[in-house]
């Protein structure tokens, strides 16, 4: 059986990627070919460094190369808001905004029953431990999917016996779309969110 030639490999590793398809996994494999063997050697150098001193936040499961996280250990944030995102992209999101000033909690995913993603599969037995006198609001800020919004309402579960005010960010339209191009549930989502002007 013949094996696969170096360009055949470096297209099907960048195609495995989210979101890169076989055409750019096609270009990108052919611009590293063509670009100066440095840029390659410092990709190499950057993704081995990343996987081996990247690790989980000890507290709020963030990645992270300290062990807390610079959020965990910045003492001028408010430890009674804990702020859980489904994603490490999701808490740099929330964080780039400069509003939010508490905690986080990374979950890394949403409930999936039909993929098999339950609890177990999540970092939820870490956000319980987290979850003390403190503690007095929860911000659900996952994805506005069927998936993301089940993870709230299964956060909320556990937290009633425990007091915390579980609070959902709002969705609705975003800023600078036409409304005639928004789908029924955003719409109303954003009438049902809607806030005194």
């Amino acid at each position: 059986m013949d094996r696969a030639s170096p360009i055949e490999r470096l297209v099907h590793a960048f195609s495995r990627m989210p979101g890169i398809g076989e055409k750019t996994a096609t270009r990108l494999a052919f611009f590293m070919l063509q670009s100066k063997a440095s840029l390659s050697e410092e990709l190499a150098e950057a993704l081995l460094e990343a996987r081996e001193k990247i690790r989980l936040c000890s507290v709020c499961c963030n990645l992270t190369e300290m062990n807390p996280c610079r959020f965990c250990q910045d003492p001028k944030r408010e430890d009674h808001v804990i702020c859980v995102v489904e994603s490490v992209q999701g808490l740099r999101a929330v964080e780039a905004t400069g509003e939010f000033r508490g905690r986080y909690h990374v979950l890394h995913g949403v409930l999936s029953p039909l993929d098999g993603i339950g609890p177990e599969q999540l970092h939820m037995s870490e956000l319980l431990t987290r979850l003390n006198a403190d503690v007095d609001e929860l911000i659900v800020a996952t994805n506005p999917s069927v998936e993301g919004e089940a993870t709230g309402l299964y956060l909320q579960r556990l937290c009633e016996p425990l007091g915390v005010r579980v609070t959902r960010i709002a969705s609705g339209v975003p800023i600078g779309s036409d409304l005639e191009y928004a789908d029924q549930v955003t719409l109303a989502r954003a009438l049902s969110g809607r806030r005194d002007l």
